[in-house]
């Protein structure tokens, strides 16, 4: 399973440039004007992790495969995009397909770059760029909303129950307030779901900054700024450095990052971030032909996790040989762990754990 993330923002705010160095690409067009994206270009990239490079390097498998992370550059939104202005509804129909939004601010002043409000204020940027996909919730909702109106009538309990759910998220929507931010019942979750609303989605908000201020970025400033609440997620981060690293190697790219105050590139820490806010781990699968890592979702049991290598193996699931990262590298690999009794054997009620090494057993 793929994390899909979709990189949005106002024309000219860095949008094109960070996704064509996050997927080490030059498929977004990056040009000074507005709408030099007119169809959504899709990178696909590994998802780093430091455990799978070391069980990788112990096992010395004839291939290793990450997870990988796809990003979709959206044309640039402006105001009235939701009524079509600009390139309209199209582009946030292309939003719709994305498990996670990431709202890119441009921070950074430059004289030759075009802002296409005429200054630089993120917290203006942000509210356009929320008021439209708010607009568009709320034209899909009225279409809900008759829907179910002329269901229920029927009798039909679903529909009511969905109708209930519509007025309440218009009612939240029309103050202001993203779908996200709703409390829902159990029952109302799936019927959220079937709505693809576009504020429904987690939100991350990328901070593209100058390099030189990366290091000492105030981050509760910056939300301040941009009007952002304090649980949301302010990555700062880079176009120019993230395109800088594209061309160096991994030694040049660990002094470069290290010269500006920073671990880790900012591919790493959307990534992260992306799967901390939906929910996501991944546990590891190694052998002589292949070490690989597997996306699920933190609260599955193992033959879920089963399923995503192979969708046979949920229905054929015996039980799993499961060890930790930490331990099966610690112990050479399954042989030392086994001799340590540190491989579990874990049946169907087991919830698989972040950075589990598994060997799943099937009757077929």
């Amino acid at each position: 399973m793929a994390l899909q993330i979709g990189i949005v923002g106002l024309p000219n705010v860095g949008k094109s440039t960070l996704f064509n160095a996050l997927t080490k690409s030059q498929a977004a067009a990056a040009a000074n004007f507005p709408f030099c994206t007119i169809d959504p270009n899709v990178g696909i990239v590994n998802v780093p992790d430091e455990r799978l490079d070391k069980i990788a390097e112990l096992v010395k498998p004839q291939k290793t495969l990450h997870s990988a992370t796809e990003f979709v550059d959206i044309a640039g939104l402006v105001k009235g995009a939701s009524q079509g202005e600009g390139l309209g509804n199209q582009f946030l129909a292309h939003i719709r397909e994305c498990a996670a939004i990431a709202l890119v601010l441009r921070f950074f002043a430059d004289p030759n770059v075009h802002h296409v409000h005429g200054k630089v204020d993120p917290k203006v940027d942000h509210e356009v760029i929320e008021a439209e996909l708010i607009l568009a919730d709320l034209q899909t909702l009225e279409k809900a909303l008759q829907r179910a109106e002329k269901d229920k009538k029927g009798g039909d309990k679903t529909a009511a129950l969905k109708f209930t759910l519509c007025e309440k998220l218009k009612k939240n929507l029309e103050s202001g307030e993203k779908a996200n931010l709703t409390p829902l019942t159990d029952d109302e979750r799936p019927l959220m779901k079937e709505l693809q609303l576009l504020t429904a989605k987690p939100f991350l908000f990328l901070a593209n900054v100058a390099e030189k201020d990366l290091a000492n970025f105030d981050l509760a400033a910056a939300k301040d700024l941009a009007g952002i609440t304090t649980g949301e997620n302010l990555i700062p981060i880079s176009a120019q450095v993230e395109a800088d690293l594209v061309d160096f190697s991994e030694s040049e790219a660990t002094e470069l990052l290290r010269s500006l105050g920073l671990k880790e590139s900012g591919l790493s820490v959307v990534i992260r971030a992306a799967y901390e806010k939906l929910g996501l781990a991944s546990f590891f699968t190694a052998g002589e032909k292949e070490v690989r890592a597997w996306t699920f979702e933190v609260g599955w049991r193992a033959p879920q996790c089963a399923a995503v290598i192979h969708s046979d193996f949920e229905k054929h699931f015996i039980k799993a040989d499961v060890v930790h990262w930490d331990d099966f590298l610690a112990h050479s690999g399954w042989s030392g762990a086994r001799e340590k009794g540190l491989v579990r054997s874990e049946g169907k009620e087991y919830v698989m754990k972040d950075g589990d090494v598994c060997l799943f057993k099937t009757s077929a």
